[in-house]
């Protein structure tokens, strides 16, 4: 009895392991953008799969002539619990940026960019849609 309630604590007591963004597709908050998630490497990336024809023309008029397929989300790693950090590419701007990842559930993902050490920081929160 004693030994199972030992390996019972040391379950407990272990670490959890290192937190992943659901792999899947999740949508920007205007659904104009659709990018699936995946592990490259040891790190997480979000490729565009889907874009409508005013995020195509936005990301054009940048200097981004094919949206579809950019890494939006590159070298993410996690940098705490449910807390991920790496570089966002902004196609509007034709600009990479540090940017961190936030999972507020599992359906809700809230993504930060900005352009200078904290500076013109932009959130969105991104919603899991497959």
């Amino acid at each position: 009895m004693t030994t199972f309630v030992m390996a019972i604590a040391a379950l407990l007591a272990a670490p959890a392991p290192a937190p992943t963004i659901l792999p899947g597709t999740w949508a920007n908050p205007s659904k104009s953008v659709h990018v699936a998630f995946k592990r490259c490497g040891p790190a997480m990336c979000g490729t565009i799969v889907w874009a409508n024809a005013k995020a195509k023309a936005d990301a054009a008029r940048g200097g981004t002539n094919k949206l579809i397929g950019a890494v939006l989300f590159e070298k993410f790693v996690a940098d705490g619990a449910a807390r991920w950090r790496g570089a966002v590419f902004i196609p509007d701007i034709g600009q990479r940026v540090s940017g961190t990842i936030t999972q507020e559930n599992a359906k809700t993902i809230i993504g930060e960019g900005c352009l200078i050490a904290g500076l013109g920081c932009k959130s969105q929160r991104w919603s899991r849609i497959k």
